[in-house]
């Protein structure tokens, strides 16, 4: 028989092991919260990503369109000569002397062009069926800008554009023009980005020739912007935040090509 007098003997934890367990238990939360947290930083890193790919692809999409319907409709489509607001005397609009003297287009800063440029372009055509527009892409520091005005018969085309309201931002953090410092950055992390280290252009020209499509500054005496066939797009974006883990910039380059269905004059 049992003793009534004598209590059967309690096990539980010693302090000892509760603190182990305690601290097994805190390291575990503290690599779960580590890893959520990156999983969030990533996310968040991804979402901007996408943002300003999306954002690239659309513009480049309404730039090659407003491109393949520049230049409608030629002065010849007509019987009879209308005013001058109601065709098109060029694909591309040009800045000085439009439309008296046509300039020459260049690159980097070349060129007797104020527009068409590396980053200013102007397309004419009747894009949407209401009437000939001058359609504008300028890239202002790190925003490129598009305007949509009605031709106006002997009027400057970067002057009409230029006017108040009609220029709005339309793609944000475009980084083609950047300073050579920041390319350096960028290429730090992206090496095939920005060739030679310099700024890329947005836009490059291509001349109808005799022998095909050549580049306008190679064109010889076609090189001007009426004879402007094909206009080579690149977008390069980026994200509003650096990468939330690396602190590095993230960037997206997009390339395109618009080709005019028009023919010339």
């Amino acid at each position: 028989m049992t003793n009534p007098g004598m209590r059967a003997k309690q096990k539980g934890f010693t302090l000892l092991e509760v603190l182990v367990a305690v601290a097994i238990f805190t390291v575990i939360c503290g690599a779960m919260f580590v890893l959520l947290n990156r999983s969030q930083m990533q996310y968040q890193s991804e979402a901007q990503l996408l943002n300003s790919f999306q954002q690239a692809r659309l513009g480049l999409d309404q730039i090659a369109r407003d491109v393949n319907d520049a230049g409608y409709p030629p002065q010849n489509h007509f019987a009879v000569t209308p005013p001058g607001n109601l065709y098109a005397n060029s694909p591309v609009a040009w800045s000085p002397n439009y439309p008296a003297a046509v300039c020459q287009i260049g690159t980097a800063g070349g060129g007797t062009c104020a527009s068409p440029t590396d980053f200013d372009v102007i397309f004419e055509g009747d894009v949407d069926g209401t009437g000939v527009k001058w359609i504008r892409y300028q890239l202002r520091g790190t925003v490129l800008m598009r305007g949509v005005a009605n031709k106006v018969a002997g009027a400057d085309p970067v002057a009409t554009t230029s006017a108040v309201g009609v220029m709005l931002p339309y793609v944000l953090q475009v980084m083609n023009n950047a300073t050579l410092a920041q390319i350096a950055q960028f290429r730090a992390v992206y090496p095939a980005m920005f060739p030679g280290g310099i700024p890329v252009p947005i836009f490059q020209y291509n001349c109808d020739t005799q022998t095909g499509p050549t580049l306008c500054q190679n064109a010889g005496a076609n090189n001007f912007p009426a004879n402007v066939r094909d206009v080579e797009i690149t977008l390069i974006v980026q994200t509003l935040q650096v990468d939330a883990q690396t602190g590095m910039p993230r960037l997206v380059e997009l390339n395109g090509r618009g080709h005019r269905i028009n023919p010339n004059q």
